[in-house]
């Protein structure tokens, strides 16, 4: 099978050519460029399962994320403000403030120079409806003391994290907890996420944050790059890597 027609898709990652089960394909609109497709497709679909299959966002909602200017932050970000909800992120720059702000981040605050918690008391006096948190070390007594009643933890980072846990003031709210790795979500799932993925796109409410292009040639060079951000916090990427043949 082949065709020339713009996919989205999250496998054959490195490769010129690759087979793959069509159930896994998209097609994509044809104002949407190689390199956003590319971009956008896995963590789209992670903000996507994470925003309405478990978080069940609605309008109105107030939502805090963490790295709001990365890869999966930015399509929350954008995501939430797609469907009227109210966003609060933190960045450690201006120049990853002023990105949060035109993916169109309702606050966003410096934590280097302000205090996030007081902010998140400030944006959502009667507690946060949804937290989402890209770190790898959870601060669950911190998350569960800014959520409202029934309010709604995110976590898909932090494979190895064991914290602590506040049982008792994470119940008596009636919060919930929800964990997902998006590869673990069936086709027909991920088929309607890239639904709403494609038509944000086409109306130009979504878009993909890439932070870097580079040649396929210099994959080795890719990877460390990346894992100096993911593993180290070099702060030195703000969205995805794109390869190029």
């Amino acid at each position: 099978w082949a065709s020339n027609q713009g996919l989205l898709g999250r496998q054959g990652t490195f490769a010129e050519y690759a087979a793959v089960d069509e159930c896994w394909l998209y097609p994509t609109p044809e104002r949407v460029s190689q390199r956003e497709a590319a971009a956008m497709g896995l963590v789209g679909i992670t903000a996507h399962l994470g925003l309405f299959r478990d978080a069940r966002i609605q309008p109105g909602q107030s939502l805090f994320v963490h790295g709001g200017s990365g890869g999966v932050g930015s399509a929350v970000v954008q995501m939430a403000k797609a469907v009227g909800a109210r966003v609060i992120t933190p960045a450690g720059s201006e120049a990853k403030a002023e990105a949060c702000r035109q993916l169109g981040a309702d606050v966003v605050v410096n934590y280097h120079t302000a205090d996030v918690d007081e902010a998140i008391r400030q944006f959502a006096p009667h507690g946060l409806d949804i937290w989402w948190e890209t770190l790898r070390e959870q601060d669950f007594e911190r998350i569960v003391g800014h959520l409202a009643l029934r309010g709604r933890i995110i976590v898909m980072a932090g494979r190895d994290a064991k914290p602590s846990f506040p049982v008792g003031p994470f119940y008596v709210k009636d919060c919930s907890l929800h964990g997902f790795a998006m590869f673990n979500a069936p086709p027909e799932t991920q088929r309607k996420c890239a639904e709403d993925i494609n038509r944000w796109m086409t109306e130009g409410k979504l878009r993909a944050k890439i932070a870097r292009v580079m040649p396929l040639s210099e994959t080795a060079a890719a990877h460390r790059l990346q894992e100096e951000n993911t593993l180290q916090s070099a702060g030195t990427l703000a969205g995805k890597i794109v390869l190029e043949p």
